[in-house]
């Protein structure tokens, strides 16, 4: 399935969890859901809730207030549409429809975070048996420091040795 494809397939039917919760609970389908719920999906990294609102308003040109984006963001968590991580001091969201479980690599000198791919720990917890509990996914966070702050690093510590 092409790039474009999957990604209005996965729009769509985030779309038909929210119709359909929205609904189900009498509550109104307001543009502002729908606006915050494609530009979430549009987003290519984690995002914060200022990162959301610029996108919404300069590419949507659809300004909302930061209440109405952190009540929607708590309706999405609650549908298990978007996660929401705590890293080292700033909450960063991401949407996780089809793709709730995954690894992240974190830079303790900068911040960055990276996802990583790691087949071998999805299948680890996927056999993973527990007791009483079933297991709707994970994140697992794996600190350290990237490439980039090493070398500065690095180049420093030489700097001061000369």
């Amino acid at each position: 399935m092409k790039t474009n494809d999957k990604k209005d397939s996965v729009r769509s039917a985030v779309e038909r969890i929210l119709d359909n919760y929205l609904e189900m609970n009498n509550h109104r389908k307001t543009p502002e859901r729908y606006a915050i719920l494609r530009a979430v999906y549009s987003m290519e990294e984690h995002f914060t809730l200022d990162e959301l609102g610029e996108k919404l308003t300069a590419e949507y040109k659809f300004p909302v207030s930061r209440a109405t984006l952190y009540n929607t963001m708590n309706l999405f968590m609650e549908l298990r549409l978007v996660i929401r991580h705590r890293f080292q001091g700033t909450t960063k969201y991401e949407a996780c429809y089809a793709d709730d479980s995954h690894c992240h690599q974190i830079c303790t000198v900068c911040g960055k975070v990276t996802e990583v791919k790691a087949p071998e720990i999805a299948e680890a917890i996927d056999a993973l048996h527990l007791k009483r509990f079933r297991k709707d996914g994970f994140s697992l966070y794996i600190y350290g420091i990237c490439s980039t702050c090493q070398a500065a690093i690095t180049r420093k510590s030489k700097k001061t040795k000369e």
